[in-house]
């Protein structure tokens, strides 16, 4: 990318070598209830083993993919999703094509129509599996360190992320960079926003359900202020 190009999206050199890491580990999903209807990203799809646009995911696939140990758990979520079109997040395993186990974070918000009626739900899937977030080439390892460095809010975004979703440090940077890209908004910028509203958060000496953090992080670039 070359400097006008930076310049035009308003992206630092730092912030345009971490947009080519790992493409499989963060996608995006949507449920629509009358139909069942699903609709995943191509990353979502990969993490499930399949081609990007090869698959139509349905309930039944998407059920058939979760490990045995989890899918009462996550079956059960889906219940309450349908009964009270609430928002929701879940850490559970998934089976690939391939066989292969993934740890993931899933994390839904209420999808609404034209007519502002709740018709379904949707979020983003984060791929947390150890063996996934070892693979790091030099590139990206120095980029990360060197945006821990220079970007405090980052960090300090991270760092909520990490304590709320019990992820790692760098499945906690790929949520944020994704959130940047997938809401046209600088990471930087998104991070404050983030961190403001969770700092803004008024509780005794328990924290506030997932459920009020799930909501944060998914609206936080409406409340950016340009």
């Amino acid at each position: 990318m070359t400097d006008e190009v930076a310049e035009a999206t308003g992206q630092t050199p730092v912030e345009q070598a971490l947009a080519g890491g790992d493409p499989h580990r963060v996608g995006w999903f949507r449920f629509y209830f009358t139909d069942e209807r699903w609709e995943w990203s191509p990353q979502v799809e990969r993490m499930h083993g399949y081609e990007p646009g090869t698959a139509q995911p349905t309930t039944d696939l998407v059920l058939s993919h979760k490990h045995p140990d989890d899918y009462r758990q996550v079956a059960a979520t889906l219940d309450e999703i349908r009964r009270t079109s609430g928002a929701f997040s879940t850490r559970h395993r998934i089976i690939d094509t391939r066989g292969d186990v993934h740890d993931v974070v899933v994390v839904g918000d209420q999808l609404f129509d034209d007519d502002d009626r709740v018709v379904g739900t949707h979020g983003f899937y984060v791929d947390v599996t150890p063996s996934t977030l070892q693979r790091r080439d030099r590139d990206f390892s120095a980029a990360v360190n060197e945006m821990a460095e220079a970007r405090g809010p980052i960090e300090q975004a991270k760092g909520m992320l990490m304590l709320i979703y019990r992820i790692s440090a760098e499945s906690a940077f790929e949520l944020l960079r994704w959130r940047s890209q997938e809401t046209n908004t600088k990471l930087r910028v998104l991070a404050e926003q983030i961190a403001k509203d969770f700092l803004g958060l008024a509780y005794d000496e328990e924290l506030p359900p997932r459920a009020t953090y799930d909501r944060l992080l998914l609206t936080a670039h409406y409340r950016v202020q340009n």
